[in-house]
This record gives C-alpha cells, structure tokens and sequence, in this order.
C-alpha cells in the first residue's frame, strides 16, 4: 500500500464537524509544529495533510445532496467558527432590553461578514458539517446560523463558556440548542401567566394609589421576578425540597411577601398608614401583629415563612430572611440558613449533609451585585466543605440603574453578572418584557442546580418605573432612560397583547382581570377599620431577656471530665499525628488527670465534650480555628503519612450530637453573615466563630451591627451565637492588640448580648456551658469572648478540677488569693483582661506591700454585674478611692462604658472615681515592641500606686 493509499484510509475516519477541527489544526501545525497536541503532531507527521481527503469527502456528501462542491476547507472551518461563536457571544446580540441597555455592544464576531462567509457560501454547506444537532427544517449552514441566532441571541442568551466543567458545557449546549429547556405552554397555562403578572401589577398599582408618595420600592418594570420565583417553587413540590430559603433587598419585597410568601393584604396595608394616631386594623384573623421584634422595623425588610404545596408530592416550607438597607449583606446569613436546614447534627461524627433537603434563592439588585464586596466573599463559599449548600439560584432584578448612577459609573463590566464568570457559574440573561422566556430560564436554572448541585445565576433585565423610592424623581438624572421607560408598556400590556394576537385572549379580559385585582384589594381595605392609638410606642424587652442567668448550673462531675479527658486522646488505628503535637497534647491532658489542673486548651475542649454530652450540637468555624492562631486548641489532627484528618472530638463515646469544625477562607463579612444564619436556623446548636485577632471583626462590622445586636429587636430573630476575639496588649502592634471592646458595649442595651474577657481556664469553660445552656431558650443571646493570646499558656490562667466539678461562672472574681472584699483596702483597683494578670505578676514579687489595694476583675463586661460590685463596696468599709484599670486607650477598651455606672454608684458616697490606663489615641496601640513595654508597666505600677488625685465622679 502506498503512503498516498494509507492517507486517504486513515482521513477516512473523520466526518463533518471533526474534518473542520482537523484542518484548522493542520493549519497551525504548518505554522509551528509544537503548537498542536502531541497525538495531533504525530498523526500529521505519519499521514499528511487531510486537505485533499476533506474536499474529496466534500464533494461526495454536496454530489449526494445536488450542490455544489467549491467549498473549501478554509471556507468550513469558518462555518464552524461562526457556529462556535454564537454559542459563546450571541449574547452581545441578544434581544435583553425592553428599554435602553446604555451599554452598545459590539457584535462582529457573530456576523458572518467577520469570517468572509456570505449567504450563499453558508446555504451551500450541509448542516451536518458544522452542527451535529438535527432539528427539522434545518439543512444548510445559513438555516443553522439561524436557528442558533434564535436560541442564543432572542430575548433569552446565556454565557457558559467560562465553566469548566465540559459535562456542565455540554449540558447546556444540548437544552439550548434542541430547546428542551424551553417550558411547554398550553393556551391555558399562558393565561394563567399573565394573570399572575396582572396580580402583580395590581397590587403594586393599588398601593400607588391608595398609599400616595409613600416608599414601596415597587417592582414595577420586574414583574416577571414573582412567576420565576413562583416557578421555582412549583417545581421544587416534585423533588425532596423540603425548604426554600430566599433572601433579598427592597426591589419587589412587598409583592412578594404578598404573592409568594402569602403575606395577607390587608396586615400588609395596615403598615402603609399614614396617620401618626391611628391605627389601620386588619379585618382578618391571624393578621394583628404587625411587629415583629419589640422595635420593629419597615415594611420592607421583615421576613416571612409559609407552608406551601400540602396537596403535593413534597410539600415546601419557604422563608424569606428579614434584610436591613444594607443589600447583600442578607446573602451569607440565607447561606447559613440553608446549611443549617440540610445538615443533621443529632449524633456523633460530623453532620449528615443533604442538599437536596433544601436550596436557597438570592435576588440582587444589579448595582449592589457587582458593587458590594460581600456578593464575591459569599460566591467563593459555594463550594468550599464547611460551606456549600449545594448551588444557590441567584436572580439579578436588573433596573439598568442603582438609585441614581447609572451603569458606566457603577461598574467597569459590560454585564452586572461578570463577577459570577469568576466563580464558574452560568449565566442566563432574560428580557423581562418575555414572560415565557423568563419562565423557561427559571426551569433551566433549576434543572441546573439540580443535576450539577451548583450555583446558578439569571440576569433579569428589565427597568425601574419610578425613582429609587417612589419619592424620588429619576428625571432630573436619567432624562434618557425614563423617556423611553415613560413610553414604554407594562409587562402585562405587552404579553396581553401578544395572546390576543395568538388568538388566546379576547380583547376585553384584560381589563376585566386588571378590574378584578383592584376590585378584590379595595374590598379588603374597605372592610378593615381605623382606631385610635393615643400613646404609641414600642413593646417591652421580653421578660426572659431581663431575668439573670446567675442561677445556670454549668459544673460537671469530676468522673465524667476525667472519662472526657481521657477519650480526647482516642486516635483512629493506624492514625499517626506529629509526634511532637501528640507529645504535648498527652502532657496537656496528663497534667489534668494526674495534677487535677487544667490550663486554657484543655478547659475548651472539655467545655466542648461535655455539651456534646449534653446533646448539643457544636458547629465551630474561623480563620485557622482548627489549629488555632495561636496553636493551643488542635481539634483537627492530621496524618504525617497519608494527610487524612481526624478530630479527637468525634471519637468521644459519651458524645449525642455532631461536633463540626472548619477553617474558614479569608473572609469575615460572609463567614460571619453564614454563622449568624445557622445560629438562627439552628437554635439548639452552639454556633461558635473565631476571629484570626480580634479587631479582624471590624470588617464584619455591618453583620455585627445590623444582624447580631439587633436582629432580635427588631425581628425577633434568636441567634446563641459565640464569638471569640483574640485580645490583649502585648507588644504586636495596633491591628493585634485589641478585640475593639468598645464598638461591642457601645451597642450593648436591652441585654441583647453577653460581652466577657474571662481570665481563667474554668471561668471559660462555665461561660462555654452557660451559653450552651441557653440555646433554644427565650433567654438565648450572641454572646462576645475578648480571648487571650500569651494567656492561653500562662499558668496564671489554669484553674484545678475542684473548679470545674464544684463551681460555676462568676461576672465579678478578687484577684487570685483575695477574698471578695477587703477589710483594710483604701484603693479598690477594677479592670479586666490580661492587664490584671500582669498587674497580679507584679504583685507576687512582694504582695506584703499591697494591702491597702483590693483588687476584683470584671469578667462579664454586658450585662454589667452591678449587685456584685455593689457588694464589693460595701463589705470594704475603709475604701477611699475606685479606680478603673486598663492597657486600651482611654477611648478605647471598656472605660466609656463603665464609667457612668461607677459614677451612678458612688454618686451618694464620698469615694472618688479614677482611670488609669493610656491616654486618648487614634490608633490602639504603639508598633514598637519596647515602648509598648514601658507604657504596660506604667500602668500596672500607677495602678499599685495610692492616688495623689485625679479624675472623680464630682462634675461628671
């Protein structure tokens, strides 16, 4: 056989779509030789080129089909290149906007032009070379050009090519190119579509004008959001959903607590009412309380939850999360939300993780989407293990403009949706004016997560009729776009249009269905009443919030902890840690067995097994938590050989319920978004987070503020939640010293939260049980821990067993080897932290010189033990002076709080008030290691110095 012969049998193999690929890599191989794959280099080395091979086959398919055969194989090769192209930009000539996009796109590369193809070059090449998909009526190129413009680039386009993944490709390109993506309508289910779209309207158009000029945020120009959302939850009623967790901002949230959440009517109007002294009274039972939290909150951030589809095969709960003004920061708490309701915690291990139980909905507004940093921390949790929730379905309520800036100073994208491209999740772009369209995108979305368990992302695009607000004038700043918005038809009128066109709808019904909303809605504002509310104000704290927590029992059993102790040194067989890590952990847990004492490592993880012997789940994450920043904790252990991991905590035979911890990504806005959600979700689990150092949290401030502190007050959301702040002044500069005390007392009020800096091993493993004692309770709160550093093992903290078998939590405890009160004390010295360690340190040098000092620390910060310090005061009889002792800056640290209530106690005695600690500072601490040094022994020295004088509560 001749070289010519082998070639031509060879080529042979390759047909249609294949011939294409294998010239163009011819062509690149003729340019450079490594350039193409290996395999490809040796296969052109052995056979030549398939040039000749491809025409000839060429030839014979167009002889079959009568054309012509003067296609060349470049001229292919860029058929399938245009083919190729729509599928990744048809896009950028997609039909999206109902109104002005403000962005033009530039669509060369879908334009046959751009490849020197003309109409009749495409007409004459057979489909089946360049698209391996049949669908009737589709024969040439030019039909398949098409066809593919149609499904790529209509009122629904979609951007994939940035997956990955070519099963999830793949997927994708077969839904879209057959069009099985697309939702079968019958005439009757496209009626029922536009009435759920005049519902909408309706009400929205009743709220105009009943409510006049009163903000609603109104989700005109995006109605088709509520039948998507409607869609998702129809289809989940057929799988194992057994919740539905959503969050979102303001755009639409009133219709859809009233047409997804259920929310009735007329509780929803009797928040519109304007009058200060009256109150509009809903008619209907079950719809009195309007309030949630004893403060409350607008209309448009409650919640609500809803039992749906009892009549179905898998009945729904949905919920959607309360949401302050701050956008996107709900995202990371509906993500907890959602892990909490699919892991089961209630044995011992690690949870059961089952995503099918439940999936969660996000809604972003475009500008806030790509504008708020929280979106992109909360995107890279998705599939992160402590994290993932088996993909979230995410809409964008496109308006085109974010309150008043328009998109080319809002984001240097051409889409709001370019940040998920960086996490690989699809995208599917909707114009909103094409219910049928949108409909289907939510069918394709969920099918998606479903098959894939992954995130998923519909840019919905459609306008905002009105302001940001309904008081706002958008004219004086987007003249253009409210021109064309102004001119433009509903949703509603343009899709009842399009059925009476269809011969679906007669050319009355639609009026009379918009009549019969309006009709129903003033029926029920007609029938509520109006009463008189003379002295309006808000609920009182409940009363499990103001009882004291002193009465918890928080010891256990000396057999117990020394069976607990013993198990936490249990290793699976085979398991070999680092042999210098297993040395000290042994020393660790020896000393208690054998000495009776337990430094700060061992008091939390016995803290930990015991609550899990309680019961009670323990779900722990943070920044390098499983080690601990300051390597003390080791709950996770790795294998030196095969790098498994194993945690001493699930070995533990006494353990009822799961113990669960991770290390967090770099994150603390959404890491602590996510905690707080669970702790909600879960209430009878103890939801644990750690900062990497304390002041790390300031860039979770608006989780802290918005959520954690008043999250009960107004919405009446519990949360038990344990946040450990690494805190104390030892010379590592501003941004490792200070756990920001002050920013968490400034909030404190209404005993919505615990704030302790705890100075013994014991005192931290009762607060750790007192706090599990309070999960699932009335009384249950967050509760915020200033931890140690260099404490964590100093053998000034560690505490014996008689401590933790026959004792409990104190707010308020004498310095060690004190009684509670004094006798002989003229100085009554009161701080808290490390600073009394140090200043305990000094006195030990020659403690003969210091009995006219008594000294307690405060332990409990929030809520401030005044009965105890009271009770200090008064069995101390020769005190002269009180002095507040502190290493943070005077406005810093604990002492603007205290302050006034010292000031409040000794208002009728004759002691004086005093601060020592450093002077008011911008920044917490010094950066020098040497200087910090001298000003901590200022301190502690003042702080054992009788006073000469200073600041008293006299004119204060």
């Amino acid at each position: 056989m001749t070289q010519q012969e082998s070639s031509e049998r060879f080529w042979k193999k390759f047909y249609g779509p294949n011939m294409g690929y294998v010239q163009e890599q011819y062509e690149l191989y003729l340019e450079n030789r490594d350039s193409v794959d290996p395999s490809l280099k040796e296969m052109f080395d052995q056979y030549g080129a398939p040039k000749e091979l491809i025409e000839g086959q060429q030839a014979e398919v167009a002889s079959s089909k009568g054309l012509s055969s003067d296609i060349s194989a470049k001229q292919l090769t860029s058929a399938i290149k245009l083919v190729e192209a729509i599928r990744r930009y048809g896009h950028l000539k997609a039909e999206i906007y109902s109104v002005g996009s403000g962005i033009s796109s530039d669509t060369t590369l879908v334009d046959p032009s751009y490849y020197n193809l003309s109409k009749d070059i495409l007409e004459a090449i057979p489909a089946e070379w360049v698209w391996d998909t049949t669908v009737q009526g589709v024969n040439n190129a030019q039909e398949v050009v098409d066809y593919l413009l149609a499904q790529y680039a209509g009122t629904i386009s979609f951007e994939y090519d940035h997956v990955h993944n070519d099963k999830e490709r793949l997927w994708f390109q077969e839904n879209i190119e057959s069009g099985k993506y697309r939702f079968p309508f019958s005439k009757n289910e496209k009626k029922e579509l536009l009435g759920k779209i005049v519902d909408v309207e309706g009400f929205e158009n009743f709220l105009a004008k009943t409510f006049v000029a009163q903000k609603r945020f109104s989700i005109e120009g995006l109605e088709m959001m509520v039948p998507v959302l409607d869609r998702m939850v129809q289809n989940s009623f057929y799988d194992e959903t057994e919740e539905i967790l959503m969050g979102m901002a303001h755009r639409g949230r009133l219709s859809v607590l009233t047409n997804i959440l259920g929310k009735p009517f007329d509780k929803l109007f009797s928040e519109f009412h304007p009058s200060a002294d009256k109150e509009l009274v809903p008619s209907s039972p079950g719809s009195r309380a309007i309030t949630y939290g004893w403060t409350g909150d607008v209309k448009y951030h409650f919640g609500a939850k809803r039992d749906l589809g009892e009549e179905k095969p898998s009945p729904t709960k949905i919920t959607l999360a309360h949401n302050p003004s701050h956008l996107e920061f709900v995202n990371p708490v509906v993500e907890g939300f959602t892990r909490a309701a699919q892991d089961f915690r209630f044995q011992k291990g690690s949870p059961e993780l089952n995503v099918n139980k439940a999936f969660s909905i996000l809604i972003h507004g475009d500008a806030a989407f790509i504008g708020e940093g929280v979106v992109a921390e909360t995107f890279n949790l998705s599939a992160l293990e402590g994290y993932r929730t088996g993909g979230t379905m995410h809409i964008i309520a496109n308006n085109l403009v974010g309150f008043t800036t328009g998109q080319r100073q809002g984001r240097s994208t051409r889409y709001a949706s370019d940040l998920a491209k960086g996490f690989e999740v699809p995208i599917i772009h909707v114009n909103a004016d094409d219910p049928e369209a949108c409909i289907s995108a939510a069918t394709l979305a969920y099918d998606y997560r479903k098959k894939f368990q992954k995130d998923v992302l519909i840019d919905l695009v459609g306008y905002r009729r009105y302001g940001h607000n309904e008081m706002d004038e958008p004219r004086a700043t987007q003249p253009k776009l409210y021109n064309s918005i102004d001119q433009h038809p509903s949703c509603a009128h343009v899709y009842a249009k399009r059925l009476q066109e269809e011969g679906i709808l007669a050319e009355n019904t639609f009026e009379e269905m918009k009549d019969a909303v309006f009709n129903k809605l003033q029926g029920i504002y007609d029938d509520m009443t109006e009463s008189v509310n003379e002295n309006p104000e808000a609920l009182p704290v409940p009363q499990a919030l103001r009882n004291g927590l002193s009465d918890i029992e928080t010891s256990v059993p000396k057999d117990v902890l020394l069976s607990l102790n013993k198990g936490l040194l249990k290793r699976p067989e085979g398991f070999q840690s680092y042999k210098k890590l297993e040395k000290i952990l042994s020393k660790r847990h020896n000393t208690f067995e054998k000495e009776e004492k337990a430094d700060w490592a061992v008091a939390e993880a016995l803290a930990y097994a015991s609550i899990l012997q309680d019961g009670i789940p323990i779900r722990m994450t943070g920044q390098d938590t499983e080690r601990g920043t300051f390597a003390h904790r080791h709950l996770m252990l790795h294998d030196v050989e095969s790098s498994d991991t194993y945690c001493p905590m699930h070995g533990l035979d006494e353990a009822k319920a799961t113990f669960d911890i991770h290390n967090s990504p770099l994150s603390e806005i959404a890491v602590l978004g996510f905690e707080y959600g669970y702790s909600v979700k879960a209430p009878k689990t103890l939801v644990i987070w750690e900062a990497q150092f304390g002041d790390f949290a300031n860039a979770g401030q608006v989780i802290f503020d918005q959520f954690i502190s008043s999250g009960r007050a107004k919405w009446d959301e519990r949360s038990n939640m344990v946040m450990l702040l690494p805190h104390g002044y030892e010379g590592q500069g501003p941004e490792h010293s200070s756990g920001r005390a002050e920013r968490f007392l400034t909030m404190a009020a209404e005993n919505n939260w615990i704030v302790a800096n705890v100075t013994t091993s014991a005192q931290f493993f009762h607060l750790l049980r007192r706090q599990a004692a309070l999960v699932d309770s009335e009384a249950a709160r967050p509760l915020i821990v200033l931890t140690p550093k260099s404490l964590l093992r100093s053998p000034r903290v560690v505490s014996t067993i008689d401590e933790f078998t026959n004792d409990k939590f104190h707010t308020l405890i004498p310095q060690p080897g004190l009684d509670l009160t004094s006798k002989k004390a003229k100085r009554l010295l009161i701080g808290t932290g490390k600073v009394m360690v140090d200043i305990q340190e000094k006195m030990s040098e020659s403690p003969e010189k210091y009995e006219d000092i008594h000294i307690v620390r405060l332990e409990q910060i929030y809520p401030f033990p005044e009965k105890k310090i009271q009770e200090v005061m008064d069995g101390s009889p020769k005190l002269e002076e009180v002095v507040w002792v502190q290493e943070e800056p005077r406005n810093m640290g604990a002492w603007n709080f205290v302050k006034e209530l010292l000031y409040k106690m000794l208002e009728d005695t004759k002691l004086e008030l005093h601060y020592i600690g450093r002077p008011e500072r911008s920044s917490p601490s010094v950066g020098d290691p040497h200087i910090h040094k001298a000003e901590q022994r200022r301190i502690v020295k003042k702080a054992l110095e009788l006073s000469e004088g200073g600041e008293t509560n006299e004119g204060n």
